[in-house]
C-alpha cells in the first residue's frame, strides 16, 4: 500500500533537499529517502544510525562484503527495490576492491565466494527465511572461520536489511531504472547511510 505521505508530507527544509537531490542527481529521489526523512524522529534517524554502524562501522568484513550481504538478504526476502539498489552498491564496492560481485543465489560457487563469507551468508539465508538459527548453525560458521565478532556484525547487517526490505515492500517503493541506483550506490559508497 503506498502512503501518499511519503511524497507530500515533507516540511521546507526536506522538500529543499529533495529539490538539490533531483538537481544533482537528474535521478528522483528514491523512496527509501523519503522514508527515512518522514519522521525521521520517530524512524528515519534511529534506523540510520543503526544502519551506518552495520554498514560502515568497524568491522572486519569488507563494505563490499557487507553490502553482498545486505543484496543476499533482499534476495531472500525477494524485495525488488533492495535487491537492485544492494546490488548496485555491492557492484560498486568489488569493482573497486578489483573484485567481481558473485551470484546471489542460494547455493553460491564455492569459488566465487570464500569462506567465512559463504557459510555467514548461508546462515543469514536461514534467519532471513525461517526467522530462527541454533547452535549448529553458529557452530558451523565459527567452524568455517568467522568469528564472533564478525558473526554480530553480520546479525546487524541482518537486522537492518530485514526490516529496510519489509518497509520497501509495505510501502510499496518505486523501482527506479539502472541509473538511479547506481547514483544511490555511488552516494552511499561516498557518505555511507547517514
Amino acid at each position: 500500500m503506498r502512503l501518499q505521505i511519503l511524497d507530500n508530507g515533507h516540511g521546507f527544509g526536506t522538500k529543499a533537499l529533495f529539490a538539490i537531490i533531483r538537481t544533482v542527481s537528474r535521478q528522483p529521489v528514491l523512496d527509501v529517502v523519503k522514508l527515512v526523512k518522514y519522521r525521521s524522529d520517530f524512524y528515519g534517524g534511529p534506523m540510520s544510525r543503526v544502519t551506518e554502524e552495520a554498514m560502515r562501522g568497524p568491522s572486519t568484513w569488507s563494505v563490499g562484503d557487507r553490502e553482498l550481504m545486505a543484496a543476499f538478504i533482499a534476495k531472500t526476502n525477494q524485495c525488488e527495490f533492495c535487491i537492485k539498489a544492494h546490488s548496485a552498491v555491492a557492484q560498486a564496492a568489488y569493482y573497486r576492491d578489483g573484485k567481481e560481485l558473485p551470484d546471489l543465489s542460494p547455493d553460491f560457487d564455492k569459488d566465487a565466494v570464500e569462506e567465512p563469507l559463504r557459510a555467514t551468508l548461508l546462515m543469514l539465508g536461514k534467519l532471513t527465511r525461517e526467522h530462527v538459527v541454533n547452535a549448529d548453525d553458529m557452530r558451523a560458521v565459527l567452524a568455517a572461520g568467522a568469528t564472533r565478532q564478525q558473526i554480530e556484525d553480520a546479525l546487524a547487517v541482518c537486522f537492518s536489511f530485514n526490516v529496510i526490505g519489509r518497509l520497501a515492500d509495505a510501502f510499496g517503493f518505486f523501482v527506479p531504472g539502472p541509473d538511479a541506483f547506481e547514483a544511490g550506490a555511488k552516494y552511499l559508497l561516498a557518505r555511507g547511510y547517514r
